[in-house]
């Protein structure tokens, strides 16, 4: 099966995503990392990021390898484990440069749906991001929206950051200013049709698992043929 799971920064989706598929025995895909790995090249290649066709072409020649293993995530492009350097503050502020490119949406659209249908024969795959319900994925068995009130979403980034990495107006502007941009091309701030919505503000993480677990059992195609 495909579980779907969208949300605004900071909501929770990558850390819920990976534990609803270790607990389930499903693969997970962040396509959040396939822009950051894209910027992280565009950057490395030091293309201007406004040259939308210079990029787009830079996303297409990109030899990208991602883990699907919950428990052993990695990227690697190019020949480079880029696991760690795709999450520091140059390419969190940079990545809706990319994110909003639509040729690169386009490019990595096709690559995410790849790696989701090779994923099928395995059991399915747990995929988080934000229009997997809407573009990537839209016959995923079970679409989730994962919401949070803003506070609750900076202080959560603020704690998956090394303390002192970012400033306060650095960590507000890869929630707030992120979530303005990638939302002139993805529509991830109302649940598509069919989804559930999860408001995960007073919410455990062991909490949200639960509940997406469950309601993956619910929909689980084998559990309708029994």
């Amino acid at each position: 099966m495909i579980i779907a799971v969208d949300g605004p920064s900071g909501s929770g989706k990558s850390s819920t995503a990976r534990g609803v598929a270790d607990r389930l025995g499903l693969r997970f895909l962040d396509t959040g990392a396939t822009y950051r790995a894209v910027t992280w090249s565009a950057i490395e290649h030091g293309l201007d990021l406004d040259d939308t066709a210079a990029v787009a072409q830079r996303a297409r020649e990109l030899r990208l390898e991602l883990s699907t293993d919950p428990l052993n995530q990695f990227v690697i492009a190019d020949g480079t484990d880029v696991t760690a350097a795709i999450r520091e503050p140059r390419i969190s502020e940079r990545v809706s440069k990319i994110a909003t490119n639509l040729d690169v949406r386009k490019e990595l659209i096709r690559r995410q749906r790849e790696i989701i249908d090779e994923a099928q024969p395995s059991g399915g795959i747990v995929v988080e991001g934000r229009d997997i319900a809407t573009v990537v994925a839209t016959d995923a068995e079970l679409k989730v929206l994962l919401t949070a009130d803003q506070e609750a979403r900076l202080a959560r980034r603020g704690a998956e950051l090394a303390v002192g990495s970012v400033t306060a107006e650095q960590l507000r502007d890869q929630i707030v200013r992120r979530d303005a941009d990638d939302s002139t091309v993805a529509d991830f701030q109302v649940a598509s049709d069919g989804a559930v919505t999860i408001d995960s503000t007073d919410l455990s993480l062991e909490e949200v698992i639960d509940v997406i677990s469950r309601l993956a059992k619910e929909a689980s195609p084998r559990s309708h043929d029994s």
